[in-house]
């Protein structure tokens, strides 16, 4: 039968109060850098900040042609993409492992439990 007091909580306790504070520092961390989409072979950049957010797009004249807008469109979408993409590699970089949790024992089974009206049990 499980024991609850066989497992130290208070270090339990300390151990996610640290990661906590681990994980919070890394949010300011992303929060504070930046990273560069590009597409089209740099003709559109999209600026991102660690944690996500879109900060600028630059589109270079060459980029554009009032014929083919839907060409841009799609240059747009992937240099945001590609900042993305460089954003979440860096959070995974940034951000601290999960600590491993002990394992805990195998509940009781429980009893059956009576049917509830208007639960459909």
């Amino acid at each position: 039968m499980f024991d609850p007091g066989s497992m130290d909580l208070s270090s339990l306790l300390q151990q996610a109060q640290e990661l906590q504070a681990q994980m919070e520092s890394a949010q300011a961390e992303l929060g504070a850098k930046t990273v560069t989409g590009t597409s089209g072979g740099g003709l559109v950049e999209a600026t991102v900040s660690g944690t996500g957010e879109l900060l600028g797009l630059v589109i270079k004249p060459d980029a554009v042609d009032l014929d083919d807008l839907e060409t841009l469109a799609d240059l747009i979408v992937a240099a945001v993409r590609d900042g993305n993409h460089q954003a979440m590699a860096l959070a995974r970089a940034t951000m601290p492992a999960m600590p491993e949790l002990p394992e805990l024992p195998d509940l009781p089974d429980l009893p059956d439990l009576p049917n509830l009206p208007g639960s459909g049990i």
